[in-house]
């Protein structure tokens, strides 16, 4: 017999159809890196941003205020101090109006005004109608080189009441920090001692204007600069209210420009109203004392109250 053809020998193999089966099923996609994304966002974002600035495509108001620019390059460096460094906890954001003008009024601390830089970005970023705030200033903030122009392009203006009163009408949320260079520049210990509230004209601002007064207490504050001297000497050449010296400035130079890292807590307090005196009560000096004192009143036992239910500076 003829020798079996070796090609013939063994039937062939069929195809295996695994391979095919592989390739009709599509591997699924990676889902999208959600941080990447936002940063993609971001920067398309900062791209527009400089598009707009370079062709001239943005608006100032009467007072300067560039809200563009403070919402790209003014409030985002303030972010990691807000939320990492300080770690700022808000309460009684609901009492802030979403619409409408308003007044704000807080205690003032720490010998650098970090506490008014803060709350500005509290009601920026945490309120839901993200608001601006409208703080007004002591003329030492606008006579500064560029501290005083971002000052005005962040939203700010001089702390006096026609200005006060020009915006309040125009429907903006206005924050006021009456102590001034009194409260911001206290000994450490006087902390949480709230100093004179002036002769109360933000109180006058209001009346005239028939809008809500909101306490504002600030927990914290005190605590990033414990002022324990007064160089006044230096104070007097500088042109400043006071040179300050703490544990670690001018100690270690610019080092101890660092503020501590305590735990802060902002609180609104449920507003006070003014459109029910009728006309000419802002010029009622006793009215507009007992409203003054009425609201300082409110923010000393608020802050009294925070700190007793603080247990650590820093830990909150």
């Amino acid at each position: 017999m003829p020798p079996a053809d070796p090609a013939r020998a063994e039937p062939e193999a069929e195809p295996s159809a695994e391979p095919a089966d592989q390739a009709d099923q599509a591997e699924p996609a990676e889902p999208a890196d959600p941080r990447r994304s936002d940063l993609e966002g971001r920067l398309a974002g900062l791209v527009s941003f400089l598009r707009r600035r370079v062709e001239g495509d943005y608006e100032v108001d009467e007072f300067g205020f560039d809200r563009e620019l403070t919402d790209n390059l003014l409030l985002p460096p303030l972010r990691p101090l807000y939320e990492k460094w300080f770690r700022v906890e808000t309460i009684g954001l609901h009492n802030l109006p979403s619409e409408g003008g308003a007044l704000l009024v807080a205690n003032h601390s720490g010998t650098l005004p970090l506490d008014a830089m803060m709350t500005a970005y509290a009601v920026r970023s945490e309120h839901p109608a993200e608001r601006h705030l409208r703080m007004l200033g002591a003329d030492l903030v606008f006579s500064m080189p560029v501290l005083g122009s971002l000052a005005r392009k962040s939203g700010q203006t001089l702390a006096c009441n026609p200005d006060a009163e020009r915006l309040l009408r125009s429907g903006e949320l206005v924050g006021v920090w009456p102590e001034g260079f009194k409260g911001v520049g206290k000994p450490f210990r006087d902390r949480y001692k709230l100093q004179r509230f002036g002769r109360g004209g933000f109180v006058s601002a209001a009346l005239r204007t028939g809008v809500p007064i909101v306490p504002c207490s600030i927990v914290g504050a005190e605590e990033i600069y414990p002022k324990i001297g007064d160089l006044k000497p230096l104070a007097r050449l500088f042109g400043f209210p006071y040179f300050p010296v703490t544990p670690f400035f001018p100690l270690l130079g610019p080092l101890g420009l660092v503020p501590l890292p305590s735990k802060w807590y902002i609180e609104f307090g449920e507003p006070i109203s003014t459109d029910g005196f009728g006309d000419g009560a802002a010029e009622d000096p006793m009215l507009v004392f007992n409203l003054t004192d009425q609201v300082r009143e409110t923010i000393q036992q608020t802050l009294y109250r925070l700190l007793t239910q603080r247990r650590n500076v820093f830990l909150g």
